[in-house]
């Protein structure tokens, strides 16, 4: 398929002078007059110049979000290992929004249908339902996990796009959403029936100040995901000051490069979206920094991946912890022998369905041994049935 049709090419005069040896810029091939070989990459970048979704004019090049993060982005030292990566450019906006949506779609199924990752840069966050839309090819249950300060779930008819686009992705048919993580929301932000309606659909949701007290924590809510968005806006505005309305509180930069960097190492993990930058509210570019530093973890976490997911291999040590009551009798858990990960089974209440092996942690081992349910082994069979 030739993709170049979907993308408007970079401008050479830009980032020509961006390939000083051992940085990221002379690693990337770019579109610039001919397409990369996106087929044999590993990872491919591309800029969605979209905001229809925020009730904004769509940007022109000038001022679209990817290009001030990739002018810091390719800057930015190569790390150790390979580096197989490509720009695609920008893609086209449809005519409408829905055509969006379903250009994105189509962009995103043929990328990770050749085993190369998506990272998208836009562009208002109702553009994550576009990158859900990709996944509708596989005929499986995807697992979705999102960062942002609010839950985009209101039923608000008045609401712009990105404030309701996960109501979208959960009435979209067919249905193949499994789980939906929200990292770092924001109480005084969300409407009590948005988190009355996770609740009922046995969604994980944890607020910011989880994510302070722990960032670590936050490692096996990454780890499940097939596809993570990050809207800026979770990013407290000291960090990324490059969207509206302005908020003093949220994610610190380093907390964003963190869970970046689990989702690089996520074995699962197909596409990674970055929405809701706006350059023209980023003083000094610091917004496009922290989202090229973003990214560069990312790009190391995925180069040291481990591809970890035979649990019947020597790579994992099986524990058995035994229940005194009969619901359930037992719990296994997987520890990784390379390294702290742990998983854990959990057994259907149906004998028709199969058992699902999900990311825990070892806090959750230790509340197993002490006799307690852990909460994500509940959340879990709730949602198998």
């Amino acid at each position: 398929m030739n993709l170049s049709i979907f993308f408007e090419p970079l401008n050479e005069d830009v980032y020509a002078t961006l390939n000083k040896p051992r940085t990221l810029g002379a690693y990337i091939s770019r579109f610039v007059s001919k397409s990369p070989d996106w087929r044999s990459a590993d990872i491919a970048i591309f800029g969605v110049n979209e905001s229809r979704g925020r009730n904004e004019e769509t940007p022109t090049a000038a001022n679209a979000p990817a290009r001030a993060v990739r002018q810091r982005l390719y800057n930015l030292n190569k790390g150790t290992g390979r580096c197989r990566i490509v720009d695609l450019g920008n893609l086209r906006p449809g005519i409408t929004l829905e055509d969006t949506y379903l250009r994105l779609k189509e962009i995103v199924e043929v990328l990770i249908s050749h085993n190369t990752i998506p990272v998208i840069i836009g562009g208002s966050h109702d553009l994550e339902y576009g990158q859900y839309l990709g996944y509708e090819h596989l005929e499986r249950v995807v697992n979705m996990v999102t960062v942002d300060n609010s839950v985009d779930m209101t039923e608000d008819a008045a609401a712009t796009p990105n404030k309701k686009q996960l109501r979208q992705i959960l009435m979209h048919e067919p249905n193949y959403l499994f789980s939906l993580g929200q990292i770092g929301y924001q109480s005084y932000l969300v409407e009590p029936e948005v988190m009355a309606t996770m609740e009922k659909l046995h969604f994980e949701a944890h607020r910011v100040g989880e994510v302070h007290r722990g960032v670590q924590e936050m490692e096996p809510v990454v780890r499940i995901a097939d596809l993570l968005t990050f809207d800026i806006s979770a990013i407290r505005h000291q960090d990324a000051p490059g969207y509206e309305p302005a908020n003093p509180f949220g994610l610190t930069g380093e907390e964003a490069c963190q869970l970046c960097w689990y989702a690089g190492l996520n074995d699962n993990l197909t596409s990674l979206g970055i929405y809701e930058y706006d350059p023209a509210l980023d003083d000094r570019d610091l917004t496009a920094m922290t989202i090229a530093t973003m990214i560069w973890y990312f790009i190391e976490g995925f180069y040291h991946r481990k591809n970890e997911l035979d649990f019947t291999s020597k790579q994992f040590t099986r524990y058995a912890v035994a229940f005194n009551n009969d619901h359930p009798d037992r719990m296994i858990f997987y520890k990784s022998r390379s390294g702290e990960k742990w998983w854990l089974e959990v057994e259907p209440l149906s004998n028709e369905k199969s058992s699902r092996i999900v990311p825990c942690s070892y806090e959750d081992y230790l509340q197993a041994i002490e006799g307690e349910v852990p909460n994500r082994w509940v959340l879990t069979q709730a949602r198998i049935g």
